[in-house]
């Protein structure tokens, strides 16, 4: 993906060293942003192999609000293992506040009112269903009483639906008018169309490790809340506030958490065709997927559910995660 590559190049030639939490430097730059629509493949990064199982599992473990691991676990995915506590729990799991985020108001309510406000993603489903041109449909994983004490607080703090009309053409309206004109036929009307598109603003970026995952992940999620929409997905857009590269210190020592050499080594590879995402038509809703989570499908029962085609990346690269 070109946007991808042009952020990485963007950290790589204007970053300052800066120091942070986990003790390894960063190269780090301040406010990209980009766009990707869906329409032209689904964003899953070519330029190195990323695994779909893991982001697959992640998001659906996301979408159930569950702040155990043991789903995680079941489907051998291991990267929140290091924020778990000794139960096993992730209080600032994205999920729990997707779904059980702390309203404000609580005494004013009976519970079954108090339950349809603090799902916030379940309450966005059906408010784009009644609602689709709001401009109100944020959800937010950043709770302050949570964040500000949190081993690890929400690094996609919060992300926005927003349904634009826009050209079934796309991008290639233009070549369709010119293609017209030089054969000398009237061009076929514009037509418009209601798609769904979503918007991530994310606090800390790593861009090796966290930000492919981050792109796929929410283009799934994109995907589905079309599905259980009805309307078509459109473009993800991403704005990364501190956007950084793991690297050693100036002493050379940290080498082994230095994401650079191999952060160039992608910008050197030529991106390959965007992969398809197939959805099966059993999901159709935001409870096929709570189901399909309590009925202890499988792993290979769930990636049949959501295929992805045509996926042939270059080699993976190795990055070492800095905790």
């Amino acid at each position: 993906m070109r946007q991808y590559l042009d952020a990485v190049r963007e950290v790589l030639e204007t970053g300052t060293r800066k120091e942070n939490r986990t003790g390894v430097d960063t190269l780090s730059t301040f406010n990209i942003n980009y766009e990707i629509d869906l329409r032209h493949g689904f964003p899953l990064l070519t330029t190195k192999q990323v695994s779909w199982k893991n982001i697959v599992i992640e998001n659906l473990w996301f979408i159930s609000g569950d702040t155990s691991i043991d789903f995680l676990r079941k489907h051998n995915c291991k990267f929140w293992d290091a924020w778990a506590d000794a139960d096993g729990l992730v209080p600032s799991a994205y999920g729990n506040f997707w779904r059980h985020f702390p309203v404000h108001g609580r005494k004013a309510w009976t519970d079954d009112e108090y339950n349809a406000f603090n799902d916030q993603l379940a309450w966005a489903v059906e408010e784009l269903k009644k609602n689709p041109m709001s401009r109100r449909v944020v959800i937010s994983a950043w709770a302050p009483g949570n964040a500000q004490q949190s081993k690890l607080p929400p690094c996609h703090a919060l992300f926005v639906l927003n349904v634009q009309n826009r050209s079934i053409f796309g991008n290639i309206y233009p070549k369709v008018v010119a293609q017209a004109a030089a054969d000398r036929v009237p061009p076929p009307p514009d037509v418009m169309e209601r798609q769904l598109c979503l918007h991530l603003t994310q606090r800390s970026c790593d861009i090796a490790l966290g930000v492919p995952y981050n792109i796929a992940g929410y283009a799934f999620i994109l995907e589905l809340i079309s599905r259980f929409t009805g309307l078509r997905a459109g473009l993800f857009a991403h704005t990364l506030i501190d956007a950084h590269a793991y690297t050693s210190k100036p002493d050379g020592s940290m080498a082994k958490f230095d994401h650079v050499p191999n952060l160039r080594t992608q910008l050197e590879r030529t991106p390959k065709l965007l992969p398809q995402l197939v959805i099966d038509d059993r999901i159709q809703a935001l409870s096929d997927v709570e189901a399909l989570i309590k009925d202890n499908a499988s792993t290979d029962e769930i990636l049949g559910l959501f295929r992805l085609d045509g996926y042939d990346p270059h080699p993976a690269l190795d990055f070492k995660v800095a905790v």
